[in-house]
C-alpha cells in the first residue's frame, strides 16, 4: 500500500482545508478537554419532568441493537463520557446536564418514536439521530419544535436542511470531493471501480461528488455498480464486472456490513483490489465472524484515528477503554465533541434551562456561526450557514487488525 509522504501530506491538507473552510467569519474559541476517568453517571434512569429549571436535559438517538449497533452505541458512550466530564467541571453556566438516550434500531419511524419520547421525557438538545436517514426523518419533528439539533453522524446534505440542525461530521459531498482527491493525489489507482447503495443518501450521495470530482483526476471510473436495500447479500455481479474492468482499487461509499460481505466475497472469488471507503466503514472490524485478515491495507477517511498522540485523544481512548472495553471508533468521538459543541453554544449564548425549547434554539442557533471549538474530529471546527461543519478528514489504514493513521 502507497504511503502518504510528508509533501503530499502539506498538499492534500491544503487542498482539503481550502475546499472546506471556505466561508468562515470570525470566531470565538472553545476547547473540550482532555477526557478522565470519572465513573459519575449523569444518565437519567427514568424520565423527569418537563419545564425543569435546574437541568440542561440533552437527549441521544442512535441504533443500540441491530445491523448499526456498533455506530449507535459508540454516539451513546462517547456523549456519556462528555456528559459526566462537564458535570464534573461545574456543568454549562453553572447547571448540570440530565442525558437520555433512545434506541432508533436504524429504523426512521422508530427514530421519530424515539425523538417524541425524549421530548415527553423534557428533552431540550438533541444529539442524533446516529445515520442520515433516521436524522433526516426526525429533523421534520424537531424543526417543527425548533429544537436544536445536532447530528453527530448523520452526514447527508438533507441532514441539515431545516435551519434548526448541524453536523459534527463533515458531509457526504465534501467526502466524496476528498476521496477523489486523495486516490488522484497519492497515486493509489489508475483505474477505479465503486459500488454503492442507490436507495441510501448516505452512500448515493458520496458516489455523486466522487465522480463529479473524478472527472478532474488521474484514473478513471470503470465500473460504477449500485445494490439496494432489498439486494444487499450479494456481490457478486458487481465484483466481477470490476475485475472484468480491469479495475485496481474498489471504492465503498457504504457502511461497514455490506463491506464486509463485499471484502469476504472478493477473496473467495480470488479477486485482489485495493480497498477504499469513507466513515460508513469505520466498523468493520467489529462485526462478528467476519475474519479481520480480509480488512488488512482497507483504506478509509475518517476524521478521528484512535491512535493520534495528541493528549486529548489519548486521554479519551483510555477513558472509554476502561469504561467499556473497547477502542473508540470516529462515532464515538463525534458524539464526544458533540455535546461541547452544545456547551460552546450554550454558554456563548448565556442561556438557562428554563429558557423554552425554542428560544433556546433561537439562542444557540445566532452563536453557530461565531463559535470555534478544538474536539477529537477537528480542530477549530466552524459551521456555515447551512450548519455544516468546517473540518478535514484524515486518512487511515487498516494495518494488523487495528485502525492506523496514516502520517
Amino acid at each position: 500500500m502507497k504511503k502518504l509522504t510528508k509533501l503530499t501530506s502539506v498538499v492534500l491538507s491544503a487542498m482539503l482545508a481550502v475546499s472546506m473552510l471556505a466561508g468562515c467569519g470570525d470566531t470565538a474559541s472553545t476547547s473540550a478537554p482532555a477526557a478522565n476517568s470519572t465513573d459519575n453517571s449523569a444518565e437519567a434512569s427514568a424520565p423527569a419532568a418537563s419545564g425543569d429549571a435546574k437541568t440542561f436535559k440533552i437527549g441521544a438517538i442512535g441504533p443500540f441493537t441491530g445491523d448499526a449497533a456498533i455506530y449507535g452505541l459508540a454516539v451513546k458512550n462517547g456523549a456519556d463520557i462528555a456528559v459526566k466530564e462537564i458535570n464534573l467541571a461545574g456543568g454549562i453556566n453553572g447547571y448540570q446536564i440530565e442525558y437520555n438516550s433512545q434506541d432508533d434500531e436504524l429504523d426512521n419511524e422508530k427514530s421519530v418514536n424515539a425523538y417524541n419520547a425524549l421530548k415527553d421525557w423534557g428533552m431540550q438538545v438533541l444529539v442524533g439521530s446516529t445515520t442520515s436517514g433516521c436524522s433526516i426523518a426526525v429533523s421534520a419533528e424537531s424543526s417543527a419544535d425548533n429544537m436544536f439539533q445536532l447530528t453527530p453522524s448523520g452526514s447527508a446534505a438533507d441532514c441539515i436542511a431545516t435551519d434548526n440542525a448541524f453536523q459534527v461530521c463533515f458531509n457526504d459531498p465534501n467526502q466524496g470531493v476528498a476521496s477523489a482527491q486523495y486516490i488522484g493525489t497519492t497515486g493509489l489507482a489508475t483505474k477505479v471501480a465503486v459500488i454503492y447503495n442507490s436507495q441510501d443518501p448516505y452512500s448515493s450521495g458520496i458516489y455523486a461528488k466522487f465522480a463529479k470530482e473524478a472527472e478532474n483526476q488521474p484514473f478513471e471510473i470503470v465500473s460504477a455498480e449500485a445494490f439496494t436495500s432489498d439486494s444487499k447479500t450479494d456481490f457478486s455481479v458487481q465484483l466481477q464486472k470490476a475485475n472484468d474492468k480491469g479495475a485496481e482499487l474498489v471504492f465503498l461509499p457504504i457502511y461497514y456490513q455490506e463491506a464486509s460481505l463485499i471484502l469476504t466475497q472478493a477473496s473467495s472469488a480470488g479477486y485482489s483490489f485495493k480497498f477504499f471507503g469513507c466513515d460508513g466503514l469505520d466498523g468493520i472490524l467489529g462485526v462478528d465472524n467476519f475474519n479481520k485478515d480480509l480488512a488488512e491495507g482497507v483504506m478509509l477517511l475518517t476524521p478521528f484515528a484512535a491512535d493520534a498522540t495528541d493528549e486529548r485523544t489519548q486521554a479519551f481512548v483510555k477513558n472509554y477503554q476502561s469504561n467499556y472495553g473497547e477502542i473508540p471508533n470516529q462515532f464515538a468521538a463525534d458524539a464526544y465533541d458533540a455535546v461541547y459543541i452544545i456547551k460552546a453554544a450554550i454558554e456563548a449564548a448565556g442561556a438557562t434551562p428554563d429558557m423554552s425549547v425554542s428560544d433556546l434554539c433561537d439562542a444557540m442557533k445566532a452563536q453557530m456561526s461565531q463559535i470555534s471549538v478544538d474536539g477529537l474530529t477537528g480542530l477549530s471546527m466552524t459551521w456555515d450557514a447551512q450548519g455544516a461543519v468546517n473540518k478535514a478528514p484524515k486518512a487511515m489504514e487498516i494495518k494488523n487488525g487495528e485502525y492506523s493513521l496514516i502520517q
